[in-house]
């Protein structure tokens, strides 16, 4: 497993192989309970995260997809991310903002062609380019802050799955 050093995303993915049939690894994940996680398996997602106790607004969760193509390996896809509810409303507002300034560009040519005066649309352009590299930091300053509960994450992670050899 990395080290998560790519310091752009702001949801980091890794992949981990493994010498053991799936079944096996899902019998670990099954079975698994120990505080402060709560781990749900749903076929072969896994939902790993921190317990209602435990958690902030900054709270990171891990979310495993097991795969196994050949006898005797499997694969675990993981992504590290905030909690679905505040990552879809990030996505909102980044794809409002963008929707905005699209519509404001097309007001602001329309304008320049028909020799208007397009201060005002330009302006606004601006502003929503100070706010969309504002919630870009609002997103890394949200990555920085759930790095130690990150970090538990993935030590938990690794302790799980100590037992299987890696490929």
């Amino acid at each position: 497993m990395s080290d998560l050093t790519n310091e752009i995303v702001l949801r980091p993915r890794f992949e981990l192989s493994l010498n053991t049939e799936l079944d096996r690894l899902k019998q670990i994940f099954d079975d698994c309970s120990e505080d402060p996680f709560m781990v749900k398996r749903l076929d072969e997602h896994i939902y790993i995260r921190f317990k209602k106790k435990s958690t902030t607004f900054w709270t990171p969760q891990l979310h495993l997809e097991l795969t196994s193509f050949e006898k005797g390996v499997s694969k675990i896809h993981g992504v590290f991310g905030p909690n679905p509810t505040l990552w879809t409303f990030f996505m909102f507002l980044h794809f409002g903002v963008g929707t905005l300034f699209l519509i404001l560009a097309a007001f602001a040519y329309s304008n320049y062609s028909l020799g208007k005066d397009i201060t005002l649309w330009i302006v606004g352009m601006v502003f929503l380019i100070i706010v969309w590299f504002s919630l870009y930091a609002f997103g890394r300053m949200g990555k920085e802050k759930g790095k130690p509960q990150m970090e538990q994450l993935k030590t938990y992670l690794r302790k799980l799955v100590s037992d299987f050899k890696r490929v």
